[in-house]
């Protein structure tokens, strides 16, 4: 850091301008746990956030700002420290915002694509901040794009729906004509982050490594760390409504939760496909089970390993029993994923995630779509194009059916082979339903 940029800093630290708050058990996976470096790409979580209505460049700056001044993680930068960085956050701040007006040529989708993905990997200033951007894209009079990038380390996945909602609220709070600013969260990013430490002490963190130490003695590794660039390919499939029927009603027999079924049939068919019977698992956790938290941005989640051993003799329906018993275990000593992987003595390398190459999620995180007369909003992921994991599926309810997003490396798969993984997939699905006593070595066999 500079000496004018030192000097500055002392002089908000002395005046109240900005505090320091140590980093929060998530943000230290990023810089302790993580495959990749905290300044890459792949760290920036993205959207597209589709706005119609009359809503002009003023009013998207006016809401921001409101936001802003709401939510901390929005004023927060990171400082290096002796030991470890620590979270800097100013009192106030400004928008991040910039408009740019499309041309015809711009509007079309691959050009359009081409446009927001220079967006999403634009890099962050660590240090000066803010670690979000807006960017206000108008295609038609009341056709807009918010092109929305924040870095993980003030946010996950349900921090974008808090955003939207947080955005929406702002624009209509001034619309009614009042200037009083928005009432402030319940609990804030360093508060809920000062309550994690405050809980996660060695006699709750022992126990709970010594359970992972036993649950993951010996577990693989289903790939060597891969070479060439972390280039990632996004590809998207469903479940339908009707096979989610059935998805639902195995279920609801086994006495299972709809994550268990789905990750007792992906087990399956991640065996058959990579030829390997014991397969470790992560998946994310949204860490909000406290109301307060659940209105405040910033990066709250954690990652759980699963640990999953295939028997081909044995019947599904006995099998799904068994991985619900193992994902509630995992769940219940679930730990920060730092402390995780110190407990372990694993060490994250550059490509190679620390404890597992696969993640397998069903989002649950909130992503709301306004509409109301005159304004709608609706929220879409996107990613940046690389890679912290090998592999990745990611299920999403959409009505009756599932969305399934498969993320993969372009150096380790092809597109063919993920289309086999999803066909096994749904293959291994559709027969468990069918026949839930069907055994696991003829369930990617028989016809589905």
């Amino acid at each position: 850091m500079s000496a004018d940029k030192r000097t500055r800093l002392k002089q908000w630290l002395e005046s109240g301008e900005a505090s320091l708050h140590p980093l929060t058990f998530p943000q230290r996976e990023l810089w302790e746990a993580s495959a990749v470096p905290i300044g890459d790409p792949a760290n920036h979580i993205c959207c597209l956030i589709h706005v119609q209505g009359p809503i002009s460049p003023e009013d998207c700056r006016t809401s921001i700002q409101q936001v802003v001044q709401r939510q901390e993680a929005l004023r927060l930068s990171i400082l290096p420290g002796k030991e470890r960085p620590l979270q800097m956050v100013r009192k106030t701040g400004e928008a991040n915002f910039s408009f740019r007006e499309l041309s015809p040529a711009q509007i079309q989708p691959e050009a359009l694509d081409e446009l927001v993905g220079e967006i999403f990997r634009a890099p962050f200033d660590l240090v000066q901040g803010p670690l979000y951007r807006v960017e206000l894209l108008r295609r038609g009079a009341e056709d807009l794009v918010l092109a929305f990038t924040i870095h993980h380390a003030i946010a996950d996945g349900w921090t974008l729906g808090v955003f939207v909602r947080e955005l929406v609220g702002a624009y209509l709070h001034a619309k009614m004509g009042s200037t009083e600013p928005l009432p402030p969260v319940p609990l804030t990013y360093t508060a809920w982050g000062a309550a994690e430490r405050a809980f996660w002490q060695p006699a709750e963190l022992e126990p709970r490594a010594a359970f992972w130490k036993k649950t993951l003695a010996g577990a693989p590794r289903l790939w060597s760390p891969p070479s060439g660039p972390a280039t990632l390919s996004r590809w998207v499939t469903q479940i339908p409504a009707a096979l989610c029927t059935g998805i639902r009603e195995l279920t609801r027999r086994s006495g299972a939760t709809l994550f268990s079924t789905l990750l007792a049939g992906f087990q399956v068919a991640l065996a058959q496909w990579t030829e390997i019977d014991d397969l470790v698992v992560g998946t994310p956790v949204a860490n909000r089970g406290k109301p307060a938290v659940r209105e405040t941005m910033g990066y709250c989640a954690s990652n759980v390993p699963i640990r999953g051993r295939i028997d081909r003799q044995r019947p599904f329906l006995e099998s799904l029993r068994s991985v619900h018993q193992t994902t509630v275990d995992a769940f219940a000593n679930a730990m920060p994923f730092a402390e995780l992987v110190h407990a372990m003595r694993e060490v994250a390398t550059p490509e190679h995630n620390p404890i597992y190459d696969v993640r397998f999620a069903l989002q649950n995180h909130p992503v709301p779509d306004v509409a109301m007369p005159g304004l709608s909003a609706k929220l879409r992921m996107r990613g940046t194009g690389t890679a912290r994991f090998h592999l990745g599926c990611e299920v999403t309810e959409q009505g009756e059916a599932l969305e399934v997003v498969w993320l993969f490396r372009t150096s380790l798969f092809s597109q063919a082979e993920i289309e086999e993984l999803d066909r096994l997939f749904h293959c291994v699905l559709t027969n468990a339903c069918r026949a839930p006593e069907t055994r696991i070595a003829a369930l990617t066999t028989a016809r589905a």
